[in-house]
């Protein structure tokens, strides 16, 4: 029904005859002329009906309004001198419609879709499907599709084959809730949607398929925030006979390709550090390295203190550490005590300010520094003359991370201290590879080890002796890859090995009935000849929403869930009758709504 894209048209293509089909864009009248901007998913055309071309077509759009869906048939001619549209990627030219076919009429939508303006989120997502026609979500749907394209010819390329994995499964909690499905067959049975292919795709290496890829929906019942969905894309990759090292290497060339293909990007080596390094350096593990304002550790600065908070901190053996916010000593008293109020809000104790000016150091505090003290804390958190000094102690260095990890980020977003580069700067693009994780963390509120990743990461040799001994010393084969402050994958190499299996489920207390009823069908299939295995699972929405420059994950999937995990759209979650939940063995325990 058409002969080419309306954005595809150049001045190459004046004195062709097309045939065009998409959406009334806008309608403007001039002199007895109509003009419209056509548009489909590939831009933007000018269309001029005029009197003198056609009497029947200018009549035929004299009822055009937004949003109508046309056919034009007519002719391309190159745009008269001062009437260029550059900013127009087919501005050079217009097309002087002959015919004008109306596919369907539109009635006024709830919002324009031609314009900038910002538009109530719950109200796009009503009307999803006029929210796609728009601009910038139009360019996110395509750029999702340049990536995931470009995924999926680099791993052919590299020899891997993509497999699906089942959505019915069994449930198998890997950190959060599942969503369950309950079986019609077998009364009181439940399947689970899968929260990751984690296990099928170590099946997979023990079959020998050797190398797996697959762009998979998973699900997981949490609650939500900008980088989260209750059903979500992810990349799953699993090799085998490989170890760390060839997992990162396939990984950041993967990386390297897409950003290539779809962004027009050669990306720099990635930058890799420990999780120790990274906990020290931005008090995270998933680091911005955008911009500076590093942690710096005043323990040494602070060993012979008679300040009673950095005294009590040290010797209960935690942490003194700072950041220091260039230029910001003159903050007024009530930002910085809304600065003192954040940072009891992440958790700390208090948070001690130090300006640096001409006269020396104002601080609440600083009676009790002494001469030393105030120069050593300046010179070790490299701190001049104007600059603000943020500092946290506690007994648990994990505390002093945390505050210190979220207020160099909150505090870099609000003055601006992240460098504004453009998509094609390769230095906008901050990868970093985190590796050497622990294996286990301790759950204060249940009294017992929870895995940092997951059951089935591999424990680093040299310390698997402290499993039963001292799980806090066991270093995983775990690593993460975070871009720009955001994680983007977890992965690690898996055990492969039964007994070593079997010991790492007893350290986290699950008994060998218990392992063999949720995990019996892995550790099974490990008498039969396990290799080396290892992969990595990216997020396909945070990749896309990065490399799209947005800050919300719902900007690049094309039908998303709100933040309270409904679907504006088709109103689901919904109640079904009692005829369904009897088919299904169950009832409901909701109160019924109130009748009219």
């Amino acid at each position: 029904m058409r002969t080419h894209r309306c954005g595809e048209l150049t001045a190459a293509d004046a004195g062709s005859s097309v045939t065009l089909c998409g959406w009334v864009h806008t309608r403007r009248d001039h002199g007895g002329v109509t003009f419209i901007d056509l548009r489909d998913r590939s831009g933007l055309v000018q269309v001029v009906f005029s009197p003198e071309i056609s009497l029947a077509a200018h009549a035929a759009a004299e009822e055009l309004r937004g949003e109508f869906c046309v056919q034009v048939q007519g002719s391309v001619a190159a745009r008269r001198s001062g009437t260029v549209n550059p900013r127009l990627a087919t501005g050079e030219v217009e097309v002087a419609a002959h015919e004008l076919t109306v596919f369907s009429r539109a009635e006024t939508p709830p919002f324009q879709v031609d314009g900038h303006g910002e538009i109530e989120e719950t109200l796009r997502l009503r009307y999803r499907y006029l929210d796609l026609r728009r601009e910038h979500m139009r360019d996110n749907m395509l750029l999702r599709h340049k990536i995931i394209s470009a995924i999926r010819r680099f791993f052919d390329a590299e020899g891997f084959v993509e497999i699906e994995t089942p959505m019915l499964t069994r449930s198998t909690p890997e950190g959060a809730r599942d969503y369950l499905v309950p079986s019609r067959v077998h009364p009181g049975d439940f399947y689970a949607l899968p929260q990751s292919p984690q296990l099928f795709k170590q099946l997979f290496m023990v079959s020998g398929l050797d190398r797996y890829y697959q762009i998979v929906k998973c699900f997981r019942d949490e609650d939500l925030r900008a980088d989260r969905q209750p059903e979500f894309t992810q990349l799953d990759m699993e090799m085998s006979f490989v170890d760390i090292a060839d997992v990162l290497d396939v990984t950041e060339r993967m990386f390297k390709f897409v950003w290539r293909e779809a962004l027009g990007v050669a990306l720099d080596d990635f930058v890799r550090m420990t999780y120790g390094e990274s906990m020290e350096r931005f008090g995270v593990d998933k680091p911005d390295t955008r911009f500076g304002m590093e942690l710096t550790d005043l323990g040494d600065v602070f060993a012979g203190t008679e300040a009673r908070v950095f005294r009590a901190a040290l010797d209960d053996g935690g942490a003194v550490k700072c950041v220091t916010l260039a230029g910001r000593a003159d903050m007024g008293r009530k930002d910085l005590d809304a600065l003192v109020d954040e940072a009891k809000s992440l958790g700390a104790g208090g948070l001690v300010w130090a300006g640096v000016t001409a006269e020396g150091i104002r601080s609440p505090v600083d009676k009790f520094f002494s001469d030393d003290e105030r120069a050593g804390l300046v010179k070790v958190a490299g701190a001049e003359e104007g600059d603000l000094i943020l500092i946290v102690a506690d007994g648990d260095p994990g505390v002093v991370y945390k505050v210190l990890g979220a207020l160099r980020n909150r505090l870099a977003d609000r003055h601006g201290l992240i460098p504004e580069r453009a998509k094609s700067d390769p230095e906008a693009w901050k990868f970093v590879w985190i590796t050497d994780f622990p294996w286990f963390e301790y759950n204060e509120a249940e009294g017992r080890w929870d895995p940092i990743h997951h059951p089935f990461t591999g424990v680093v040799e040299a310390t698997k002796d402290y499993l039963e001994t001292d799980p806090g010393r066991v270093v995983s084969k775990a690593y993460d890859i975070t871009l720009n402050g955001w994680e983007l994958a977890s992965g690690s190499i898996r055990i492969h090995d039964r007994v070593m299996q079997e010991r790492v489920l007893s350290a986290l207390g699950i008994s060998d009935e218990e392992a063999q009823a949720r995990f019996g069908f892995l550790l099974n299939a490990f008498r039969y000849g396990a290799p080396p295995h290892g992969g990595i699972a990216p997020g396909i929405d945070r990749i896309v929403a990065l490399a799209a420059g947005e800050s919300n994950i719902r900007e690049v999937i094309a039908f998303p869930k709100t933040q309270s995990a409904t679907d504006p759209l088709t109103g689901a979650p919904a109640p079904v009758d009692d005829a369904q939940l009897k088919l299904l063995h169950l009832r409901s325990t909701a109160p019924a709504p109130p009748e009219n």
